[in-house]
């Protein structure tokens, strides 16, 4: 069992903490670019803020405000704790309930990190949200929403019943959608800042549940193995 323990944290390092490694070097040195040699894209960029600033109503003001909180960092914790302890209730499978808990844990790190290499500022349009400290770059709500609900429609797959498994995916890869439109909507984001974030939550997702269905191949190799031990 030990062996087991063991092998699982050397396969996080190598299936998960070590590609983050390289996502956040790729994040960064796209910022680099994006806030250096590139920086006429962030004036390109600024059009669709300045639309969609120009186009706001009281009504979208508060359906946005909504979605936008679906990206904020202790709904993100709480539904992550939340649907984790569940998880683990109904499946008695420790490791696959981690696996949101990793993947938004993964994204968070790189997020966190990146922004402080890469400061780029805000959109020039007026701000509807409160602006965290981090930079603009790459959107955290966006990433963070991501990594989680991806991860949470990768996990129903495994559901049986169709019509479950069907509405939960839909739900869960609709929401990311809907804080990336908020956030840009709200003028906290460039377009950009989106899309990267976007991007790190979905190679999170992937990688923490990769990681998952590694570790179950090798529990079960080693139960094979072990049991055909055992009867020599």
């Amino acid at each position: 069992m030990a062996r087991i323990h063991r092998q699982n944290f050397t396969d996080l390092l190598s299936r998960a903490i070590a590609p983050g490694v390289v996502v956040w070097g790729a994040i960064v040195g796209f910022g680099l670019l994006i806030t250096g040699p590139l920086t006429g894209l962030s004036k390109s960029e600024e059009t669709v803020n300045k639309t969609l600033a120009s186009d706001r109503t009281p009504t979208w003001n508060q359906i946005t405000m909504l979605w936008s909180h679906v990206g904020n960092t202790e709904y993100v914790i709480a539904v992550c704790i939340l649907v984790a302890i569940i998880i683990f209730w109904r499946t008695k499978d420790l490791l696959f309930s981690l696996v949101p808990v990793i993947a938004i844990s993964l994204q968070a790190t790189i997020f966190v990190l990146a922004t402080l290499v890469v400061g780029r500022p805000r959109p020039q349009v007026s701000h509807l949200d409160p602006a965290p400290p981090t930079s603009s770059y790459p959107s955290g709500h966006v990433g963070a929403s991501t990594a989680l609900y991806l991860t949470f429609a990768l996990m129903a797959t495994r559901i049986e019943r169709t019509w479950l498994r069907v509405t939960t995916m839909v739900v869960c890869l609709a929401l990311p959608l809907l804080v990336t439109f908020a956030r840009l909507y709200r003028g906290m984001h460039h377009v950009t800042d989106v899309s990267v974030g976007m991007a790190n939550g979905i190679i999170c997702a992937v990688l923490a549940y990769s990681w998952w269905k590694a570790t179950r191949k090798d529990e079960v190799g080693s139960r094979v193995k072990d049991a055909a031990f055992s009867r020599s």
